[in-house]
């Protein structure tokens, strides 16, 4: 257990019977960069049972916050949603991922894809003020299937644009589209229908998907993952992988939780 540390629980919210989020203390040794992920979990019959989690909270926090869902039988899961504050969680020392800026190729409008819990690296990416030196325009894009499902909603579209420091890089280069499949709302539709009929981009008044300016960041369901990359590759777009710079690069981490 040399690369795992224990943190304590310091905050625990519900979204929704399917959701929560948490927060843990931080070693101030630990260091990762802004849309990394770590290995999680808790102490099971002395034996640690762990699976991969994006950190939510920007890199720069003190404390780091986590994105779940809940999974009734889940091996983890099942108990980790009933976590309060003063709990202990473990967490690996070894911060990791493919959802960092570098990988991509330079562009104007960075677009981060998200389904369900894969909105939680993207939190952390939106609070980089590097992002915005680096792109135009960033667009946050969260697909869920009831407008409960919306997690982080008013800190995406109230808090952050209150921030003293990030305030006003979010409220002229953020934009937000949050898209339901299973209720009535604004906007409606899978991400991959909407990349297809190009709705997104007429409904947020952009261009249409171009591999000369638009880059991509994809976190998700692998449902999601699948045919996004193939819609993207069609349209001219490249991966990144191997170390080679690309138009989109994506997160293959998810595991059963």
């Amino acid at each position: 257990m040399a690369n795992l540390v224990r943190e304590t629980v310091t905050y625990v919210h519900h979204w929704n019977e399917s959701l929560f989020s948490f927060r843990t203390t931080r070693q101030p040794s630990f260091r990762f960069e802004n849309g990394h992920f770590v290995m999680l979990g808790l102490m099971v019959d002395e034996k640690p049972l762990m699976r991969a989690y994006s950190i939510t909270s920007a890199n720069y926090q003190s404390e780091l916050e986590f994105f779940s869902i809940k999974v009734p039988n889940g091996p983890l899961t099942s108990k980790l949603q009933n976590i309060r504050v003063g709990d202990e969680v473990i967490i690996s020392t070894k911060p990791t991922g493919t959802l960092i800026s570098e990988h991509l190729l330079p562009g104007k409008r960075l677009y981060l894809l998200s389904t369900g819990t894969g909105l939680a690296p993207f939190l952390s990416i939106i609070r980089d003020p590097f992002i915005y030196e680096k792109f135009e325009t960033v667009v946050l894009v969260h697909g869920v299937r009831f407008k409960s499902d919306l997690a982080y909603q008013d800190l995406i579209t109230k808090e952050l644009k209150n921030d003293n420091f990030l305030g006003e890089l979010i409220e002229n280069q953020l934009l937000y589209y949050p898209t339901v499949t299973r209720e009535s709302a604004k906007y409606m539709g899978r991400i991959p229908k909407l990349l297809t009929t190009n709705k997104i981009f007429q409904d947020l008044g952009l261009a249409n998907a171009d591999p000369e300016h638009d880059r991509f960041m994809i976190c998700g369901s692998q449902s999601m993952l699948k045919d996004t990359c193939e819609i993207l590759s069609n349209k001219g777009f490249i991966e990144s992988r191997h170390g080679q710079l690309g138009h989109f690069v994506i997160e293959r981490a998810f595991v059963e939780q």
